[in-house]
């Protein structure tokens, strides 16, 4: 193991006191899989510093220094849904569409020609579940992006807007997703997940396609050749069980497919939607499911913190507890956060703002595209 990878005996020391955390670290240390209840160990009694020393210690032997970004914006069609989620801020119902929006198909084309000559590399399409806006709508926008501009990355829609317009449409989900496939859809973001635990679901947002159906349609996605993201929803009425479950099936799907690019989880906020009565997680617990979770998920390469949602002095404390990737430059065409009372109220940065923000905590700036091919290594400052 190279001199900078080794795992600080000081904090095997500190946990030997408790003979299952000290076991746990070992095995990491050992590169073997940890089981759930040891997962669950984690979160229950083990202190911060501990977790993020060894949670560091996967992502530095994994990722080396290296924290990637790309270069990105949004396509939000419409906030306009026919689902009512609990902690759904962003989202206005089909009865009260006029407080919405809904972009047409030459809006959105107008969104990517704004782009045109910009080094962007991915064009994410996510929004509301709109009864209207249908399979071969999306189709159509996905057939004209590609016409225009072939080389953009095109990723687009949560397993709840894939359900709904695959049963809409009257195919199986592996008829809609091919369909999708050749109308140029090329990954899939990990939205729409929330957490898997059932009872969970039927609290926070009961219509949702199930945790099953989540999973087949990225299973369908991954045997088509496509890679997706997978999120968790995190910091609400869930039990550190439950969490844990919910990346134990990703695990699991992960071992069969090798399709996920990376695991996000996503904070709930708690500003304008139905559970606003809830607080909100706190910087420490934040941390603390960043690093068990990259303990935890050993067969998903990439960890990211979203910056927009966390703000960026949080996102960057996360890179000290395992996580490699800090989504991208994003512009400021998404609101689904921002709606919701995130750090971020107009959430964009340009690319040396980015790197910059990676610098600062000694870490090393790379700009991958959605794939996590590496397009430029930033090593110095810039002249």
């Amino acid at each position: 193991m190279e001199s900078n990878q080794q795992f600080p005996e000081s904090l095997i020391e500190q946990v030997k006191q408790d003979p299952e955390l000290q076991q746990i670290a070992e095995k990491v240390i050992r590169e073997e899989r940890i089981t759930e209840a040891e997962g669950l160990a984690l979160f229950e009694r083990g202190e911060l510093n501990f977790l993020g020393a060894l949670a560091n210690f996967v992502r530095e032997r994994r990722h080396g220094n290296k924290t990637y970004f790309n270069r990105n914006f949004h396509i939000e069609p419409t906030n306009v849904c026919i689902f009512t989620c609990g902690f759904c801020s962003y989202s206005r119902t089909y009865k009260h569409k006029e407080d919405g929006w809904e972009l047409s198909l030459e809006q959105m084309m107008d969104i990517v020609r704004k782009y045109d000559g910009e080094p962007v590399t991915e064009v994410h399409i996510v929004g509301g579940v709109h009864p209207k806006m249908n399979l071969q709508f999306f189709c159509d926008l996905l057939e004209r992006i590609k016409a225009h501009r072939p080389e953009l990355h095109r990723k687009g829609f949560t397993a709840v807007e894939l359900d709904y317009m695959i049963r809409k449409a009257k195919l199986s989900i592996e008829e809609g997703m091919a369909k999708l496939k050749e109308a140029g859809l090329q990954s899939l973001p990990g939205g729409g997940a929330e957490i898997f635990d059932q009872a969970i679901r039927d609290e926070i947002c009961p219509d949702k396609v199930d945790a099953d159906g989540w999973l087949h349609i990225h299973e369908t996605a991954h045997n088509l050749g496509m890679h997706s993201n997978a999120t968790m929803l995190y910091g609400h009425i869930e039990t550190y069980a439950q969490r844990i479950d919910h990346m134990s099936r990703l695990r699991t799907l992960q071992d069969k497919t090798g399709g996920f690019n990376c695991f996000i989880p996503l904070k709930f906020r708690n500003k304008d939607n139905d559970m606003g009565h809830l607080p909100e997680s706190s910087i420490v617990e934040d941390l603390k499911l960043y690093a068990v979770a990259r303990i935890f998920i050993d067969n998903i390469a990439n960890l990211k913190a979203y910056w927009p949602m966390l703000g960026r002095q949080t996102a960057q404390l996360t890179l000290d507890y395992g996580v490699n990737d800090l989504d991208g430059t994003i512009d400021d065409t998404t609101k689904i956060y921002s709606m919701a009372g995130s750090e971020e109220q107009v959430p964009a940065m340009s690319t040396e703002q980015l790197c910059e923000l990676i610098r600062s905590v000694k870490r090393l700036p790379v700009e991958r595209d959605t794939l996590y091919n590496e397009i430029h290594v930033y090593e110095e400052e810039p002249a």
